[in-house]
């Protein structure tokens, strides 16, 4: 039976282990943090991303978490932009919180196939078998190593060296999952505003409210989290608008509001090597004003899964994940740059749609069968 190591037990890594599994494959998941947890809020997936989990035998059991959702963006009086050349379909996908989808897909692969508190320090490939040592001292021999470490990846880090992550010079977003009592949310409401800001909210199926901010090009950070995202939430709303974001941050406690500078990792000239191979942010970490970042990660992994179960060849498989997704990843950050670069709201709503249509309509299992044809 084929062997597989995956580092990281974030969504990509444990969507991964569940892939490789189900392909037949024995599968250790390490994990360097003591307990399975999720940084961040709300996470929307699309419908590649369901169509990947369908496959795997949980999609009941994640849609189960979510909450039906559509993508369509308003400018700050309140007006929707509309997009009709695209149709419905390539606005819709499901909010779902992390945390809550990590502990499924944990339940999922098996909690038994899962090492916390184990970090990776390096691999050794050799012909046969790639040998991977971890932090508590001990080793893994595999046929193959998945590197799903996020955007500060260690495996990255070996495989190709001088690629450490990148500031996404003066892009910061804010965001929080809060109770909706208090605060009246008639519907979603997704805003592109002025000086560069974008946000919104969107109610979950649980009754709670996630909120977003995020800025290109902000200007030094001044103030508390909570501070820092009012002052953006001005340039979303006008005065005369209801004011519901601005009333969500004010409701939102300190403590809950997380901040990021955004980070991105450099195009690669290589994802594998013969017997290792990245997934997810570790290989593609990427501005998420896309909103994709999980989505795409999710279909690397049944990728993986797909591609190592139907050959014994582990450097053949890898060469064709490689040959899929690197023009794949090439094609999605034109896209990406697109919807930033948009000169106006209803520019971005337009290149948002265009960029959700050509990713929830090209599959990368697809590619991958008329590269092996090839």
């Amino acid at each position: 039976m084929t062997r597989a190591v995956v580092i990281g037990a974030g969504i990509v890594g444990l969507t991964t282990g569940l892939a490789l599994r189900r392909a037949g494959t024995d599968v250790v998941i390490c994990e360097q943090a003591p307990e399975i947890r999720a940084a961040g809020a709300g996470l929307g997936l699309w419908a590649n991303a369901l169509a990947v989990f369908d496959e795997l035998g949980v999609g009941e059991q994640v849609r189960a978490i979510g909450k039906p959702s559509e993508m369509y963006f308003h400018d700050q009086a309140g007006r929707l932009l509309d997009t009709p050349e695209f149709g419905v379909e390539d606005h819709r996908y499901l909010l779902v919180h992390r945390a809550k989808l990590n502990e499924l897909l944990a339940d999922a692969v098996g909690r038994e196939n899962i090492r916390l508190d184990t970090g990776f320090r390096e691999y050794e490939e050799h012909a046969s078998h790639v040998e991977v040592r971890l932090s508590d001292g001990t080793a893994e021999e595999a046929d193959v190593l998945v590197g799903a470490d996020g955007t500060y990846s260690a495996v990255r880090a070996q495989l190709v060296p001088g690629t450490p992550a990148q500031e996404h010079a003066g892009h910061h977003a804010w965001r929080a999952v809060i109770p909706a009592a208090g605060v009246t949310v008639l519907r979603n409401r997704l805003i592109l505003g002025t000086n560069g800001c974008r946000g919104g909210y969107v109610r979950t199926h649980d009754g709670n409210v996630y909120w977003l901010v995020n800025q290109f090009q902000s200007p030094p950070l001044t103030g508390t989290r909570k501070q820092q995202a009012l002052e953006r939430a001005r340039h979303l709303e006008d005065a005369g608008e209801d004011g519901v974001l601005t009333d969500l941050i004010e409701a939102t406690p300190e403590e809950l509001v997380l901040h990021n500078q955004i980070m991105l990792v450099p195009p690669l000239p290589h994802w594998v090597s013969a017997r290792v191979a990245l997934a997810g942010d570790a290989a593609h970490a990427m501005s998420p004003h896309i909103t994709a970042g999980a989505t795409l990660g999710i279909e690397d992994a049944g990728l993986l899964g797909h591609l190592l179960g139907s050959t014994g060849d582990v450097a053949a498989a890898l060469a064709t994940y490689e040959a899929v997704e690197i023009p794949r990843y090439a094609h999605v950050a034109e896209l990406s740059a697109a919807v930033e670069h948009a000169p106006t709201p209803q520019e971005f709503a337009r290149h948002y749609a265009a960029f959700s249509h050509w990713m929830i309509t090209q599959q990368p299992l697809h590619l991958a069968v008329d590269q092996v044809r090839a």
